[in-house]
């Protein structure tokens, strides 16, 4: 059986990754940053200091995984289920972190696996826990084991209207700019490869999509002030086209809030959001 559910506890080498300046710089801009948020997108705008988009935690962190472990699997086939982070404290424009990993799940769904990962990330310089990140995988054709096939519990969303609607323009060439992030999968970038996936054009990426959302809850519910965003995770449900038209929807409770993304058709790209923040 190419994978093995028995990895579930199993923990990963820890690993460390330090980023400078110009790469947070980079991202912010890769997931729509612009010149209402020099904060996030510039290092010498006068009484500005940088700070750092919170969503740039899946760049840096997510290290110390068991890969290794788990079994083999087809990466043609995983695409990514779900995303959530967790931050201790503010990300600095420079740093160095030291991640380790562990698998926390692996169900079968029958046609597929799902692997889930956490990976708690410490700041080097402060010893101090940094950020947190989870990460569900679906691997297709990787299930039927006979295994459990995992929660299937769905979130309730208020009926009533969001208390904010963020929107943003992605950029024909937006994937071209976050790429430059790390993920060089030529699934965002190049025509042929996207064809062969059954896409007209090559995809966002999406953690780009994902980065574009952050933005919004972080402008809506946080002022802008990265100190005051703490936890995000949902859900990926469907492909965003370079271009596309993405509205956050978000509805708050105390400190807390549920959110989703749609494209400019209405379709959900981005599903059972959570969200809290101080």
């Amino acid at each position: 059986m190419p994978i093995k559910p028995e990895a579930v506890g199993v923990k990963g080498t820890p690993g460390k990754r330090s980023w400078t300046s110009k790469d947070a710089l980079l991202y912010a801009v890769g997931v729509g940053a612009g010149l209402d948020e020099l904060q996030y997108t510039t290092e010498n705008t006068k009484d500005t200091p940088q700070q750092v988009l919170p969503t740039f935690a899946v760049i840096i962190g997510g290290g110390g995984a068991p890969w290794d472990q788990i079994g083999s699997y087809n990466p043609a086939l995983m695409v990514h289920g779900e995303q959530g982070i967790e931050l201790f404290d503010e990300i600095p424009p420079d740093g160095e972190i030291e991640s380790i990993g562990e698998c926390t799940a692996i169900w079968d769904k029958g046609s597929a696996a799902v692997l889930e990962f956490e990976s708690t990330s410490t700041n080097t310089a402060t010893g101090e826990p940094l950020l947190k990140t989870r990460t569900q995988l679906f691997c297709r054709g990787e299930g039927g084991w006979g295994g459990e096939r995992g929660p299937s519990e769905k979130l309730e969303y208020p009926d009533r209207a969001p208390d904010h609607e963020v929107v943003y323009e992605t950029r024909e060439d937006q994937a071209l700019t976050y790429r430059l992030s790390g993920d060089r999968n030529p699934l965002h970038s190049d025509p042929s490869f996207a064809a062969m996936g059954g896409f007209d054009k090559p995809i966002l990426h999406g953690l780009c999509t994902w980065g574009f959302t952050g933005r919004a809850l972080l402008h809506a519910l946080c002022g802008g002030d990265a100190a005051r965003f703490k936890a995000m995770n949902s859900r990926f449900s469907k492909p965003v086209i370079p271009g596309d038209t993405l509205t956050v929807k978000i509805w708050v409770d105390g400190n807390t809030a549920l959110f989703r993304t749609e494209n400019q058709d209405g379709d959900v790209v981005i599903d059972q959001g959570t969200f809290r923040f101080e």
